[in-house]
């Protein structure tokens, strides 16, 4: 019998663990969660008292039986899957489905896979605990009531195949309501008045001293009134003061700044953000990477202080204990930290360095002291005004923690109040202009989210916890309730007066604005789905109840609240919600806006969701004739579309002519926009609108698409037309019966005769139910 069997979630965090434990430990990964609600079915028993219906996955049973011989051989289990509730509830579940006996079975926790961690915690066990369990629990089948129950009434109220969750679809309502600000925000001028006056340096060399007004102008008006008040004025230096200012550390990362600074500095997804630094976690580099603590060990301390010294010296040094202030912060982990700080790279793939070394700098900084500066301000008085110009400049006296790292913001300003060194100045200088501009500028709408921000919001109003802020990202993604996406810019005219050697120059200048890279928008479905939520389900929808939510959970893992008591609470209240909506009836479809009357055939022309996305309809189905429809281009939106726009569509397709005695036309389908020649399609690219594409643009695509498909064929053979050898993605290929086949290396393609392909084929065939064979029991093995 073997002595002790450790069982992790992951291979490469069993791996890494191996290497720590000695002959008498074997360690073997449950790859994640070994039993789940059913997939398809509700799975969740509402008669008696709510109880989740389990089940062990298809593809997880081999594994299961594995870890079963396995445990019955051992002395101790040792359940070592990660501290938080999904992890608590992994190792509940390998409890029950295992069949351990308490007394032969020991619960380890670590926030590091280091030697020193993993023997402590085997010094250390502690039983399961069934509170976080029943956190984990309450969660799953809250999230599954509100999924299986709020999904079929989209169903049948918006359209099929939709589904709803409960972060998720707050998530999207952020997004929706971001949306509409943009949407209803008017931007407002006023005049940002900047002189440059020229002081003498000590060799006698002109010097820029650049001071701004310190109120903006409404009109142009009143902007050109104050240039022409400045012409014969006179500016005197009437106040200086110089203060000393700080700038302290951020702290030590969090799930959540990790992900906002790692998309800010890296332009990494939140998704990827936390697949390189589970990789990075399981391999020993960092620390456990769902936390919201900024807590470091004193042991992370000392070793930083340490690394400073050492390199920087003792100056650099301030030893800080950060507080966690985040709403409903849950189990007191350690920040996100390398687990050696005298590591500061590693050997890794690029990826996952740049993230480490984003990690090492952040850790290493919150333990540095302050950066110390000089902030100037000069008050710059002119004779004809009330006014008064303000220059003011920054002079870093000592670096500080900026020697290593300095946070990135999200906020979008224009970069109009960079701070740079004052010239020497004294009181009652009196001080020439060289120019005074006055430059029109706009209020700016809110910005879109990114990802990022998308985060910080969510964790600013309590919703989710550090586990579910990517998943719930990459859903509404997934979902098509909202895009990452480009916008491009567009033209504005702008406004500037410029007051140079006495005389006033009126100009006017063009700029690009509202420029966008990878933001979050909300597609036409998403804004449906989520207006409707927010009509028929407000309480589902609001934060505030979200966030309560996440509190129960909390309160339910602090062994305060019976889980099944929370849920009870909360379906009684929502279900009969639920009951109303589906048997509600309605006027017109959810989302459907009438946009005018056809003038051809006098029916009404309306825009709603189909079954295959947003569309245009005319008519209704009430009518003797069918209702006509088109689909809307990428770049329409439902709730923009004119009635102009909408029966353009209807061009579509649209002949353009012959090419080789055959007709080509140019349509729309559920891909996208396409051009038809001889029964064969060709994608329009993005570059071309159907609407307005020309024959000979048409003609153009045609042949490229002829010129790819001859490149790609290089042999057929007239013994059997399924039989091809073609040129793909990742070199030539067999192709027989929609099936693909490798070609040997050290074959040449074109040489390849009919029989050698065959030949092929029978021995590839022969071989996968092989190599079935052999992974099962690899698989099983694990």
């Amino acid at each position: 019998m073997q002595k002790n069997l450790v069982i992790v979630e992951s291979p490469a965090k069993a791996k890494t663990i191996e290497k720590f434990l000695g002959k008498d430990f074997k360690v073997l990964s449950s790859y994640g969660h070994i039993r789940d609600l059913k997939k398809k079915d509700f799975s969740i028993d509402i008669e008696h008292n709510y109880t989740p219906i389990y089940e062990i996955p298809s593809d997880k049973k081999k594994l299961v039986d594995t870890l079963k011989d396995e445990a019955k051989k051992s002395e101790t289990v040792w359940l070592a899957s990660d501290e938080d509730r999904e992890g608590e509830a992994i190792a509940w579940h390998l409890s029950e489905v295992l069949k351990l006996k308490p007394e032969h079975t020991k619960r380890i926790v670590f926030h590091e896979i280091t030697q020193s961690a993993i023997l402590n915690a085997i010094e250390n066990p502690r039983a399961i605990d069934i509170n976080r369990v029943d956190a984990q629990q309450a969660r799953r089948v809250l999230d599954r009531i509100v999924g299986f129950e709020l999904s079929p009434v989209l169903w049948k109220k918006v359209k099929p195949a939709l589904s709803a969750g409960r972060v998720q679809s707050v998530a999207v309502r952020l997004i929706v309501e971001r949306e509409k600000e943009i949407k209803n925000f008017i931007s407002e001028a006023s005049y940002r008045i900047i002189a440059t006056f020229l002081i003498p340096s000590e060799n006698g060399n002109p010097i820029e001293l650049k001071a701004e007004l310190n109120k903006r102008l409404k009109t142009k008006e009143e902007a050109l009134n104050f240039l022409e008040a400045c012409q014969q004025a006179n500016f005197t230096i009437e106040d200086i003061s110089v203060r000393p200012a700080k700038k302290s550390p951020a702290p030590p990362f969090t799930t959540s700044t990790l992900q906002q600074e790692a998309a800010r500095k890296l332009g990494y997804s939140v998704a990827q953000t936390m697949m390189i630094a589970q990789r990075l976690y399981e391999s020993g580099f960092i620390t456990y990477m769902r936390t919201d603590s900024v807590n470091l060990s004193s042991l992370a301390i000392n070793t930083s202080k340490e690394e400073i010294i050492s390199s920087l010296g003792e100056k650099y040094l301030k030893i800080r204990h950060y507080q966690t202030k985040s709403k409903g912060a849950q189990e007191a982990h350690e920040a996100i930290r390398p687990t050696y700080m005298s590591q500061k790279e590693i050997d890794a793939p690029s990826q996952e360095r740049r993230l480490y070394e984003l990690i090492w700098k952040r850790t290493i900084a919150s333990q540095m002291s302050d950066a110390e500066l000089e902030k100037t301000t000069a008050v710059i008085n002119i004779s004809s005004r009330n006014e008064k110009f303000v220059a003011t400049g920054e002079v870093l006296k000592f670096d500080g923690f900026l020697k290593v790292y300095l946070e990135s913001q999200d906020d979008e300003n224009e970069g109009e109040n960079n701070e740079k060194m004052l010239p020497p100045l004294s009181l009652k200088q009196e001080l020439k202009y060289n120019d005074i501009e006055a430059t029109e500028r706009f209020t700016q709408r809110p910005p879109r989210y990114t990802e990022a921000s998308l985060v910080h919001k969510l964790e600013e109003l309590g919703i989710g916890r550090p586990s579910t802020y990517a998943p719930t990202i990459s859903t509404i993604q997934q979902r098509e309730y909202v895009e990452k996406g480009d916008r491009e810019g567009t033209e504005r005219k702008y406004n500037t007066l410029l007051l140079k050697n006495g005389n006033i120059k009126d100009c006017i200048k063009t700029e690009i604005t509202g420029a966008e890279k990878a933001k979050l928008i909300p597609t036409d479905i998403g804004i449906v789905v989520n207006d409707f939520l927010v009509q028929y389900f407000p309480d589902i929808m609001d934060y505030n109840f979200t966030a309560n939510v996440e509190q129960t959970f909390d309160h339910i893992a602090e062994g305060k609240l019976p889980w099944s008591n929370a849920i009870d609470q909360f379906y009684k209240l929502f279900h009969p919600v639920v009951k109303d909506a589906l048997e509600m009836k309605m006027e017109h479809k959810v989302g459907e806006r009438i946009l005018g009357t056809d003038p051809k055939s006098g029916k009404p022309v309306s825009v709603k969701i189909g079954r295959f996305g947003p569309l245009i309809q005319i008519g209704t189905p009430d009518d003797e004739e069918k209702p006509q429809f088109a689909s809307l281009l990428k770049g329409q939106s439902m709730s923009t579309i004119t009635l102009e726009e909408a029966l353009k569509l209807f061009d579509l397709p649209r002949t353009l002519g012959d090419y080789e005695n055959k007709l080509v036309s140019v349509g729309i389908g559920r891909f996208g926009p396409y051009i038809r020649h001889d029964g064969k399609y060709v994608s329009l690219p993005k570059t071309l609108e159907p609407l307005s594409v020309t024959l000979d643009e048409a003609i153009e695509l045609i042949k490229a698409k002829r010129e790819q498909e001859s490149q790609r064929l290089i042999k057929s053979f007239p013994e059997d037309s399924e039989l091809e050898v073609l040129n793909g993605r990742y070199g030539p290929y067999i192709a027989y019966k929609k099936k693909n086949y490798k070609i040997p290396k050290g074959t040449e393609p074109k040489e390849l005769s009919f029989d050698a392909c065959m030949q092929i084929i029978k021995e590839s065939d022969e071989k996968i139910p092989l190599e079935k064979k052999r992974t099962g029991r690899k698989k099983a093995s694990k």
